[in-house]
């Protein structure tokens, strides 16, 4: 193990099983900490949106909605994001296939900084009155006809068919039509005055965590369990099989040309109002 001397990060994760899995190890410490010592804390998505824009935390998973509005204390690690093809949030009812159409209506989404959200006001824009909620309570909800339609994440988008809804549309395809880009969801930020070694080390564990995970992919599957809404093994796996890819393991270009779309498309619907970008740590 590494003898330097060791600096304190605050670091969130999400409970989702992507990250469950790709954090399995560093959980774990089955892995080097590289002379860090992480002090980590296990949260909802909007929880960590929330923590990081009131300052809790050094590094963190965080919806790309919300590191664009932190891009000037924050930068991405290149390791650790969910985007990909395939991967977008789903619009549900229970009410049938029909689109929002007016205030009257309500949607629901995980939370007023989640991507899944950013993408309900990109292409659903003034059809339907937003209200947010946890993402676990959002299909309960359609069921109950407490709400006309929820943007579903996580581990409800493999289940939603057995809860007897209905798809109005996937949001995902409705961004790769739009832009021919990969979506990004969320990724790991990190506070810009953090020294540069420290950065560089965190972005080491995070890659070997990843790496540890692909080369066993059974082993982090009591993390994943522990942390699940849904405790179906073979579920879990469709949902790293989905959000966990090259991505996941480097950005790269594509990664880094997808968040500058992003941005590009925030400041569309007035998220931004400046040339803000997403810069990543190289």
């Amino acid at each position: 193990m590494s003898s330097k001397p060791r600096a304190v990060v605050r670091l969130g994760i999400s409970t989702c099983p992507n990250d469950t899995f790709a954090f399995h190890a560093l959980l774990t410490r089955q892995i080097d900490w590289r002379g860090i010592d992480f002090q980590v804390e296990l949260l909802d998505i909007q929880q960590l949106n929330d923590r990081l824009l009131a300052g809790d935390f050094d590094v963190a998973k965080a919806s790309f909605h919300a590191a664009l509005l932190l891009a000037q204390r924050y930068v991405v690690l290149p390791s650790g994001s969910a985007l990909g093809f395939g991967v977008g949030p789903l619009l549900l009812s229970a009410n049938g296939a029909e689109p929002p159409r007016h205030s009257g209506q309500v949607a629901l989404c995980p939370g007023q900084h989640t991507t899944a959200a950013l993408l309900f006001r990109l292409f659903h824009a003034d059809t339907a009155t937003v209200q947010h909620v946890v993402f676990s309570q959002i299909m309960p909800l359609l069921q109950q006809r407490r709400a006309d339609f929820g943007v579903c994440i996580h581990e409800g988008r493999f289940t939603w068919q057995e809860q007897g809804l209905s798809l109005v549309e996937d949001l995902g395809t409705r961004w790769e039509q739009a832009t021919g880009c990969p979506l990004p969801l969320g990724g790991i930020i990190a506070r810009r005055d953090l020294p540069d070694e420290t950065l560089a080390d965190v972005q080491a564990v995070i890659r070997d965590s990843i790496s540890f995970a692909l080369a066993d992919r059974e082993a982090p599957l009591p993390t994943m369990r522990h942390y699940a809404q849904e405790f179906d093994d073979g579920v879990l796996m469709s949902h790293v099989d989905l959000y966990v890819n090259r991505w996941t393991e480097e950005l790269g270009e594509t990664g880094s040309q997808a968040l500058a779309e992003l941005a590009a498309q925030a400041r569309r619907v007035g998220l931004l109002d400046s040339a803000t970008e997403l810069e990543v740590f190289c």
